[in-house]
């Protein structure tokens, strides 16, 4: 009896090399501006063309502005980049939705909303967060530059198989507790390293219950706790979400597809390599103190003593036994491929709606597409935000990293809801605390740490 891992691995399996990695197939390659352009002069010096050219798309997202993004790009090496992809995209005759496309975005929110990534599929990037594409179904995992090149060539790569893991939540989640709380508490529980070797199957009544937007989440994090990679078995939640969508099936074949999708489950008797168990009731909303996403409390804990964080501590400024709460904030960034989606900015709208921005705060609200962005504007959330003095930029990944325009000073303290804290990921000297749109939303209006239990 097979997990659903095995049963979605072994279909796209084309030769296992004895003693060595498995040739596996790929039905969908990502490419972004980043962890490209070696791979694409890797098959210039060796005069190939893509093999199967209908199943990459190429978006730029990481280096992209947030504003002014119909104007030459200032940064040269973010303009460079940029320019290059578009370039190589054209020479090899690759989908490509360059800046100002109304298809660019976050290719980590891109690819699902536009229906690129269907259940049942195997998918990968040059981006470890490519695991977000596992919430529809999918085994989707980030590669190296070498294996990007490997992918364009053959549209295959080689791969040492996962061990299995499968994660239940069960329970209801309470008040004000979201998809990122819930990934923040299994990183805590776990730690950084505690998923490692493994793939991931989320279930349990939480992952049930959950909206695709959360669930995007969810598979999102999944990177950091060690793992390959995280999924969720399709079901209604995400038929009812891909139906419709422009790269999805249509008419009969949608019918088909889901006849086979269904079939996409691990079997009632099927044996994973490690199971772990979780109670809905433990997690409250959550914020990290250290520097990794592994370093986190419960809003309401106090920093705990723990040997070998002295360094993180200290760089955050923070000590043990230290409540966060009243804490004063200096940034809030609402985004990235973690929580840059509608669900995400309809939750930081409901704590700001009727309240206006604290003066002390520098608040970045960035969309994860161009599709969202004209989403908040159809249901009226950009006037809720404008009149409690937020603005809206443009589409990319904005604060999540220090590759573009939106870096955090040095020494500032910055509320993020994007997927990485280490030292000066947001910027040189920046420090980071993780979180839920709604604990951010919570921070932007008050100008402090707060519980957004006390907002609802």
């Amino acid at each position: 009896m097979n997990t659903l891992f095995d049963k979605i691995w072994d279909r796209h399996v084309v030769q296992i090399i004895d003693d060595g990695p498995t040739q596996l197939y790929i039905d969908r390659l990502y490419c972004h501006e980043v962890t490209s352009p070696q791979a694409f002069d890797g098959l210039r010096a060796r005069g190939l063309k893509c093999f199967r050219p209908q199943r990459i798309v190429c978006m730029p997202d990481h280096n992209t502005p947030t504003h002014d993004q119909d104007k030459p790009i200032a940064d040269p090496v973010s303009r460079k980049q940029v320019d290059t992809l578009a370039r190589n995209a054209a020479e090899f005759g690759l989908t490509h939705f360059g800046m100002m496309s109304p298809d660019n975005g976050i290719i980590h929110v891109v690819g699902p909303e536009k229906g690129l990534s269907l259940p049942g599929m195997t998918i990968v990037c040059g981006d470890s967060h490519t695991s977000t594409h596992g919430a529809v179904g999918a085994v989707a995992f980030g590669i190296g530059t070498s294996e990007v090149e490997m992918a364009l060539a053959s549209q295959c790569i080689l791969q040492q198989k996962p061990k299995s893991m499968r994660i239940s939540i069960n329970g209801r989640l309470g008040k004000g507790v979201t998809a990122k709380d819930v990934a923040l508490y299994l990183m805590s529980q776990l730690t950084t390293s505690g998923a490692t070797g493994y793939f991931v199957e989320y279930a349990g009544d939480v992952v049930r219950d959950m909206s695709m937007e959360g669930r995007l989440t969810l598979c999102n994090l999944s990177i950091e706790m060690g793992a390959r990679g995280g999924f969720i078995a399709p079901d209604e939640t995400t038929f009812e979400y891909l139906k419709g969508r422009e790269y999805a099936p249509q008419g009969e074949d949608w019918e088909k597809a889901v006849s086979y999708w269904k079939t996409l489950r691990s079997d009632d008797n099927a044996v994973f390599d490690k199971e772990l168990v979780f109670d809905a009731g433990n997690i409250e909303p959550r914020i990290t103190y250290g520097t990794n996403p592994g370093m986190g409390i419960g809003i309401t804990e106090t920093i705990p003593s723990r040997p070998g964080e002295e360094k993180a501590l200290h760089y955050m400024g923070f000590e043990a036994g230290q409540k966060l709460l009243g804490t004063k904030v200096d940034y809030v960034f609402l985004g990235a491929c973690t929580n840059g989606r509608i669900e995400d900015f309809r939750a930081f709208a409901s704590i700001v709606r009727g309240r206006r921005k604290a003066d002390n705060i520098v608040a970045w609200l960035v969309p994860g597409s161009w599709k969202v962005a004209g989403q908040i504007r159809q249901e009226g959330l950009d006037r809720v935000l404008a009149e409690a003095g937020f603005e809206i930029r443009q589409p990319g990944c904005s604060a999540c990293l220090a590759m573009n325009d939106d870096k955090v000073p040095a020494g500032k303290l910055s509320i993020s809801t994007s997927n990485r804290n280490f030292e000066g990921r947001q910027g040189p000297g920046a420090r980071t605390i993780l979180c839920s749109p709604l604990v951010a939303a919570a921070a932007a209006v008050t100008g402090i740490i707060t519980d957004p239990r006390e907002l609802l």
